[in-house]
């Protein structure tokens, strides 16, 4: 039934942040203790399953619900849609070095032309000349541009970088993921995010 049939619950293991819900499997908004998302991006959802097993462990708080129930021999309760924390939990992992973190560190856009298309990523300096794949030299380009640039550093393909690349901190990247809001959003969890998107009038 759950997806995390352990009962321990790591409010940071992305692996347990659902992405491919659809509308009728009514995903879980998670909130650390101060009522922000632990993750904008991917945002922080759990199943229901595992909303209401740690509604039953008394880890959580609920804060909103669907409309539909859930039902057992002993119980019935109202799915939640938006729960949070009981004891915060301090955002201080690391950041991976992936190529995903590294997409969302550069807004899923070339440095070189802005273009959003055929993304790779490139050595700043080449590694040929000593270039370390590592935050401080590496960046998102699109194929184009990569190609162009080819064994090169910016200057000498006369392809400067607007910013000086390094490695984000955790809360720089999720600031970077709220500009890219998911495609479902339920409307109850709109009074606990904070999109950077305009709205409807």
């Amino acid at each position: 039934m759950s997806s995390n049939p352990s009962g321990v619950f790591d409010p940071f293991n992305h692996a347990q942040f659902k992405t491919n819900f659809r509308k009728n499997d009514y995903p879980v908004l998670v909130l650390n203790a101060d009522y922000m998302p632990l993750s904008y991006f991917p945002l922080s959802l759990w199943s229901w399953q595992d909303a209401i097993k740690a509604v039953y462990l008394q880890r959580v708080v609920v804060l909103s619900t669907y409309d539909e129930y859930v039902h057992s021999p002993n119980m019935e309760m109202r799915i939640p849609s938006v729960i949070s924390l009981k004891e915060y939990v301090k955002q201080d992992r690391s950041l991976a070095f992936t190529r995903f973190n590294l997409f969302l560190r550069d807004g899923f856009s070339c440095v070189y032309c802005g273009s959003k298309k055929d993304l790779t990523f490139d050595h700043v300096i080449p590694r040929s000349m000593g270039g370390k794949t590592n935050w401080e030299n590496i960046v998102t380009a699109c194929s184009k541009c990569n190609a162009k640039k080819g064994g090169r550093t910016p200057e000498q393909a006369n392809m400067p970088i607007p910013y000086r690349p390094q490695r984000p901190s955790l809360y720089a990247i999720q600031e970077t993921g709220r500009r890219f809001p998911p495609n479902y959003l339920h409307e109850t969890w709109l009074d606990w995010l904070y999109w950077d998107i305009e709205l409807d009038e």
